[in-house]
């Protein structure tokens, strides 16, 4: 028998994709510490959860390019880790503008993220056999029949119910 489950997000959901591509691989001086980089920043987030990365799924695309994706509490703390001069992002990417400045990152490793803040019904998540992954890792796993058995029952799930408007007149 086979185990759905959903994942318990309620609310708007933060999410980041963010990694590099190695351009040239003989470069190993220039891409190496980006990526030694992005594993530190992970490894410090984990330490300091208040800093509000929930979860991480580290994925390749392919032999040159690597990503994380990455769930956050809020897109506000995402912002504050983003440009806190005490969290190692700050150095790191000190580093590399001073190296792209210089010309010295031009064409040999790429970088690059996306941020997507997704509102609560524009998102819908299911697993079949799965440990907590995902969605699920960062904010909980819950019984498929909880949200709803199709796609579209997950999509309308509401963590809140609509204030009900009064009736005037």
């Amino acid at each position: 028998m086979v185990t759905r489950t959903t994942a318990d997000a309620k609310g708007e959901v933060v999410v980041l994709l963010i990694g590099m591509r190695i351009n040239r691989f003989w470069a190993v001086h220039l891409w190496l510490p980006v990526m030694l980089g992005m594993f530190r920043m992970l490894r410090d987030l984990r330490r300091e959860p208040e800093r509000g990365l929930l979860s991480r799924v580290l994925l390749t695309a392919s032999p040159r390019t690597y990503y994380v994706v990455q769930y956050w509490e809020s897109k506000e703390k995402l912002y504050a880790y983003a440009t806190a001069p005490d969290a190692f992002h700050h150095t790191a990417w000190a580093r590399l503008n001073r190296k792209e400045r210089a010309g010295k990152l031009r064409g040999q490793v790429g970088i690059w993220h996306e941020t997507y803040v997704v509102p609560e019904g524009a998102y819908e998540a299911i697993y079949g056999d799965m440990p907590a992954f995902g969605l699920a890792a960062a904010h909980g796993q819950i019984p498929l029949e909880k949200r709803g058995r199709y796609a579209k029952d997950r999509f309308a799930y509401r963590s809140r119910q609509a204030p009900v408007a009064e009736k005037t007149g």
